[in-house]
């Protein structure tokens, strides 16, 4: 009974989860310009409430981030897009 006891084996591998690149949508599409009157292509960057998204969960560089923003802001205010809401998507 020679067997090494610090070996540990498994049944099943083990899963190792990979996870996506995130990628900068603008940049990959060559978008130059974020248009605040279009609220379907904004609500992308909005959560359920109604919130901005942060760059780390939405993978845009830092300059289209704050396009962004600034577009969603001026969207909210002409009314095209709620400040505050439950469920929107």
């Amino acid at each position: 009974m020679a067997t090494n006891s610090s070996e540990i084996r498994y049944l099943t591998p083990t899963s190792v989860e990979v996870k996506k690149k995130k990628y900068c949508r603008f940049k990959k599409s060559g978008i130059r310009y974020v248009d605040y009157k279009d609220p379907e292509f904004l609500k992308k960057f909005l959560n359920e409430q109604g919130k901005i998204l942060p760059r780390r969960l939405t993978g845009t560089s830092l300059k289209y981030q704050r396009k962004v923003s600034q577009a969603v802001k001026r969207s909210r205010m002409i009314a095209l897009l709620p400040y505050v809401t439950d469920l929107m998507k």
